[in-house]
């Protein structure tokens, strides 16, 4: 397994890049726009077919590479089910697999932090996106949030996998990369809350201000990270899948 860990300082976002080293194949797991040329040259470097460029839900912080990729790459773009994005290939429901040859990624619905939140399990890991986060959890505050339904999702989907499963987060803002099952059960103030009621209670005390991206990075990603009007920017697939879309 081809495996790499990409840092945006602007957003403090992780991308992940997983590939298969005998089938040539790769995934990216939610890219930022602004790093496609170093994905590109990641995977060159490694002589990489990228297949797949997933996000594991409609992000508010940044903008995604999903469309830039399917552009310069081909590959197909995948989202939940529940995303609204129009012009996505690909919608992923819980436990859909994503296979790269003997590699294979299982799909997770986590909602909560948005409705269309997914984790991807893999092996001795999951990608957590925003759901689950080191020593905090994704909020809960806009995007259709729930924070009940996001406590449900951690402490029935996410926390009863094995403790020494490694767990890779879409941010951190402390230059953390990676946990565990067992260290966040252990030592996140979030996941120590006896019930439902008790978490709901914490996150709608957080306080947070709106991520400052939001007003352009929410419509643009509905529209595959493409430029606001940029028509002439689209593909024909992207074009073909502009139309009337009554999936949510």
């Amino acid at each position: 397994m081809i495996f790499r860990q990409i840092f945006d300082p602007t957003s403090c976002s992780y991308t992940y890049l997983v590939g298969n080293q005998y089938g040539r194949e790769a995934i990216l797991i939610d890219p930022v726009r602004e790093l496609v040329p170093q994905y590109l040259a990641l995977l060159s470097e490694y002589n990489l077919k990228l297949v797949q460029a997933v996000d594991t839900h409609l992000h508010a912080d940044h903008i995604t590479g999903l469309g830039e990729l399917r552009r310069t790459t081909g590959c197909l773009t995948v989202m939940g089910e529940q995303s609204r994005c129009k012009l996505v290939d690909v919608r992923l429901r819980d436990g859909d697999l994503i296979k790269l040859g003997d590699l294979v990624l299982r799909a997770v619905h986590t909602p909560g932090h948005t409705p269309d939140s997914h984790c991807l399990v893999m092996r001795d890991r999951v990608f957590t996106g925003d759901t689950l986060l080191i020593g905090a959890t994704g909020r809960t505050d806009f995007q259709g949030g729930d924070a009940a339904a996001q406590y449900d999702s951690l402490f029935e989907r996410l926390l009863i996998m094995p403790d020494e499963t490694l767990v890779y987060p879409g941010h951190d803002y402390k230059g953390r990369w990676v946990s565990s099952i067992g260290e966040e059960k252990a030592l996140n103030p979030r996941l120590q809350a006896a019930s439902s009621d008790e978490y709901v209670e914490i996150m709608a005390n957080l306080k947070l201000a709106p991520p400052k991206l939001m007003a352009e990075a929410v419509p643009s990603n509905i529209a595959l990270g493409m430029p606001p009007g940029g028509g002439e920017n689209l593909t024909a697939r992207d074009r073909a899948a502009l139309v009337p879309f009554s999936g949510l």
